[in-house]
């Protein structure tokens, strides 16, 4: 499958966030292949601001793969990540970062900052930006136009 497939089931994963009135971000693991695991923005349902989709996906794969380290997984999430999720992606060790829209005001794999570009880790992500951008941005766009 291409990147543009699997980031269509992270989408899905933010339709599911947007209808709960959640901020649309979704995410899908990919591992040998299939996605092992998805997940949405549940900050407002869990009160905790440390449910971004990257989180919540993360700690999912670990529990299903028995294991910290996703070194054969490849994370794709509708929005670039921010400062914790770029360092949580470090942590798990995962091979690709796969995102759509660049956040131009706390993205931290290129747009603002870049967590994962640095010669301090001894681990390094691929990174590949820009996949179906204009369909994550639109539905971010979507959402805080309806707050207004």
């Amino acid at each position: 499958m291409l990147h543009q497939d699997w980031m269509r089931n992270a989408l899905a994963q933010a339709e599911k966030a947007f209808e709960l009135g959640e901020v649309p971000i979704g995410a899908v693991i990919v591992k040998d292949n299939q996605i092992i695991v998805s997940a949405f923005n549940e900050k407002e349902l869990r009160q905790d601001p440390t449910a971004h989709a990257e989180i919540l996906v993360i700690q999912r794969a670990a529990e299903k793969l028995g294991s910290w380290r996703l070194a054969d997984a490849t994370l794709y999430v509708t929005l670039e990540p921010c400062p914790m999720c770029a360092g949580a992606i470090v942590q798990a060790r995962l091979k690709q970062l796969v995102y759509g829209a660049a956040d131009l005001k706390g993205g931290a794999t290129g747009s603002v900052m870049n967590v994962l570009n640095t010669t301090l880790w001894n681990h390094k992500v691929d990174v590949v930006a820009g996949v179906l951008e204009e369909e994550c941005s639109d539905i971010l766009k979507s959402f805080f136009k309806r707050l207004r």
